[in-house]
C-alpha cells in the first residue's frame, strides 16, 4: 500500500503520549472486565455491549505511559493517512450517492489501555467503534498481534481494519447502528448474534467499498494488497478463531461471520463501489 508522504487525518487523538490510558482493576470493572476481554478477543466476540454494562467506578487505576518507539511513530502515521483517505472517500460517496454530507468519525490512538464511553479499553479488546462518542479505538500492538499470532499481516490488513471499523461509523451516520441495535437488544441472545452478524459484514462490505475508490482515487493499491485484506477477512472469522482457539464452531455464536462470508462481503464492496450492494439486511443467504 503506497501511503508514505501523503496526507494524514486531523481527526486523530493520540493518547499514547500523555499517558492518558487509564482502567481500573478489581471488582466488576477488573477481573471480570479482563475475563470478557480475553474471551472476545481470542474467539472473535463484539465485547462492546459487554462493557457497556459493567460498573467502571471500582478498584484500583492502572496507567499506561512511556516514549514511543520509531515504530509506534511510524503506525501511528499510517493510521493516520488511512483514516484521511476514509474520509475523502466518504465524503465523495455521501455526496455523489446520497446527496448528503459525512460527518468523519475520530479515531483514539491508545497504548494498553483507556476509557471510553463505551467502557474501558485494552488491547484485548481489540479495536471497536464505539457509537456514544463517534470514535474508533485503537491500540496499535492489535497490527502486531494480527500478523504474528493470527497470520494476518501486511500493512493493507491493517488498514481493512480501519476501514473496517470506519464502516461502522458509516452505519451509525446511516442511522442503521442505532436501529439495529434497538432491536437487538429486545431479542433473544441468537437473534442478536445474527443481527450482529449481518452488521459487521456489512462492515466488511463498506472496507471493500472504501478499497475500491482508494485504488482509483489515490492510487494506493499494490499488487497483492487486495490478497492481504481477504487474508485477513479469512483469519478473523468467527468459525475459523473458534477452531484455532479448539473449539467446535458453534453458528448460533457466531457474531461477526464466517471466514467465507467476510471475504466475500468484502469482496462484494470493492467489486460494486456502491451502497446499495452492502444490504446485508435483506439478503437471503449471508
Amino acid at each position: 500500500m503506497k501511503w508514505q508522504g501523503r496526507r494524514g487525518s486531523d481527526n486523530i487523538e493520540d493518547r499514547r503520549r500523555s499517558g492518558g490510558g487509564t482502567m481500573r482493576v478489581g471488582g466488576a470493572g477488573g477481573l471480570g472486565l479482563l475475563a470478557v476481554v480475553v474471551i472476545g478477543y481470542f474467539l472473535g466476540f463484539d465485547v462492546t455491549p459487554l462493557l457497556n454494562g459493567m460498573d467502571q467506578g471500582s478498584g484500583p487505576v492502572v496507567q499506561s505511559s512511556g516514549e514511543l518507539s520509531e515504530e509506534d511513530r511510524q503506525m501511528g502515521d499510517f493510521v493516520s493517512v488511512t483514516l484521511a483517505d476514509t474520509e475523502e472517500v466518504w465524503t465523495d460517496i455521501f455526496q455523489d450517492q446520497l446527496g448528503r454530507t459525512y460527518h468523519p468519525a475520530t479515531l483514539v490512538l491508545y497504548s494498553q489501555v483507556t476509557q471510553s464511553p463505551c467502557g474501558s479499553a485494552s488491547g484485548a479488546t481489540g479495536p471497536f467503534y464505539c457509537p456514544n462518542d463517534k470514535k474508533v479505538y485503537l491500540d496499535t500492538d492489535f497490527f502486531t498481534t494480527l500478523s504474528r499470532q493470527l497470520g494476518a499481516g501486511g500493512d493493507f490488513a491493517a488498514a481493512y481494519v480501519v476501514a473496517h471499523e470506519i464502516g461502522h461509523h458509516v452505519q451509525d451516520e446511516l442511522g442503521i447502528l442505532e436501529k439495529v441495535n434497538a432491536i437487538r437488544a429486545r431479542s433473544s441472545e441468537a437473534e442478536s448474534n445474527a443481527l450482529s452478524v449481518r452488521i459487521e459484514l456489512q462492515a466488511d462490505c463498506f472496507a471493500g467499498i472504501w478499497a475500491r475508490h482508494a485504488a482509483e482515487q489515490f492510487g494506493s493499491i499494490e499488487a497483492g494488497d487486495i490478497a492481504e485484506a481477504m487474508n485477513a477477512a479469512e483469519k478473523i472469522g468467527d468459525d475459523t478463531l473458534q477452531r484455532n482457539a479448539g473449539r467446535r464452531p458453534m453458528p448460533d455464536s457466531f457474531t461477526h461471520g464466517t471466514s467465507e462470508q467476510r471475504q466475500s462481503w468484502f469482496a462484494t464492496g470493492f467489486r460494486s463501489g456502491d451502497l446499495k450492494s452492502c444490504d446485508t439486511f435483506s439478503a437471503r443467504k449471508l
